[in-house]
């Protein structure tokens, strides 16, 4: 029997990796399967492993207010080892890009333990772009054992920087098993947060999705996206606009001060997984400086505008699932007035097949893991 430990502590790490546990787990003849969450997002984290019915075996509690990339690291790498050392794994999983990616990683170099690294491939070429992420995955690469690449874009980044091909396999991307699994489950808006939502677009209005949360975008960033999509809720009768705010102090904080009080607009505190998804289905387009919407709206065929100015995730991009606007005021104004105005070109952009593959990736995963080094 093999052992795998699945370490992960964010919830974009536990959506992503949620469809891998499952797969582990209904074959219990074959693997030991263990999940150690680090609690990096603490409050965002436990509704997703409700949602897939995922019960840690280990917890680790890392988060602290203000705490730094340093402090989550150091606390990662000092409360695996005792993990790794009890649990004897034949192989540790760590997913995507993330401090606990990294860390995990690590520890499992130390204890000369096989890594499997889910997503892996993803570059942009600039250590800043997304900071910390791009040093993170590139650091994880060097230490992994198996590559999971979700596209086979990602699995040329790897080959180019000399990484054996018998040890990267393109999966697709777990996101899209978990997106599905999902959306088929059961969800009444009503009583919720969304129930104000779902009578705006019963009565035909069309929902602007938008998200930005990442460190590259404080300051200048978020002010811009903010001015933008002010002047598109207050222009236009003929749509909301719907911006779940990020629970950092540094966005909720700038977010609230420019928008609390905009006519055609809604700012919601985070939506659990299963809330984002009807949302997300719901939506005509989204605006959004977040890695895992520019995978998952493709999927259910919303078209995504990159409120960033380079992304690891070109594929959608090169579809045309995805435009790269970037963070300018008026850049988002005319390119969100474009897809909502043209009808031609929104159909171009929604239509498109997600290239983050089919909904197999985490079968993909297991059976490699089956498969000799």
């Amino acid at each position: 029997m093999i052992t795998v430990l699945s370490v992960f502590g964010t919830r974009p790490e536990a959506i992503k990796m949620a469809p891998v546990v499952r797969a582990l787990s209904s074959l219990p003849e074959a693997f030991r399967s263990v999940v150690c969450v680090t609690g990096q997002h603490r409050e965002m984290l436990d509704g997703v492993l409700g949602l897939f019915g995922i019960a840690p075996d280990h917890d680790l509690d890392v988060m602290r207010p203000d705490q730094s990339l340093t402090d989550v690291a150091t606390a990662v790498l000092r409360g695996l080892e005792p993990v790794i050392r009890a649990e004897c794994p034949d192989w540790l999983l760590v997913q995507g890009d993330t401090t606990t990616a990294l860390a995990g990683a690590l520890a499992g170099f130390y204890q000369q333990v096989a890594v499997g690294h889910v997503e892996a491939g993803l570059r942009t070429w600039d250590k800043y772009q997304p900071f910390p992420e791009e040093v993170n995955r590139k650091l994880v690469s060097a230490i992994a054992d198996r590559h999971f690449a979700p596209t086979a874009w990602a699995a040329a980044n790897l080959r180019a920087e000399g990484i054996p091909e018998k040890q990267v396999t393109v999966t697709g991307n777990t996101v899209v098993d978990a997106i599905r699994y999902v959306a088929k489950l059961p969800f009444d808006p009503a009583g919720t947060t969304l129930e104000r939502i779902a009578a705006l677009a019963d009565e035909g209005k069309r929902i602007v999705l938008v998200t930005a949360h990442r460190r590259e975008n404080f300051g200048r960033g978020i002010a811009e996206i903010c001015g933008a999509v002010q002047e598109l809720a207050e222009g236009r009768e003929d749509i909301h606009v719907v911006y779940p705010v990020h629970p950092n102090p540094r966005v909720t904080a700038a977010v609230h001060r420019r928008l609390s009080h905009t006519r055609n607009l809604t700012l919601l505190s985070p939506l659990d997984y299963r809330e984002m998804v009807w949302l997300l289905g719901r939506a005509a387009l989204v605006l959004t400086d977040s890695g895992g919407l520019q995978e998952e709206a493709p999927a259910l065929g919303v078209p995504v505008l990159v409120l960033r100015e380079t992304t690891e995730r070109p594929e959608g991009i090169d579809a045309g699932s995805a435009c790269l606007i970037g963070t300018h005021h008026d850049q988002i104004v005319q390119s969100t007035a474009l897809l909502l105005d043209d009808p031609f070109e929104y159909a171009r952009m929604a239509h498109v097949t997600s290239p983050y593959g089919t909904g197999t990736a985490a079968k993909q995963i297991v059976d490699q893991l089956q498969t000799p080094t």
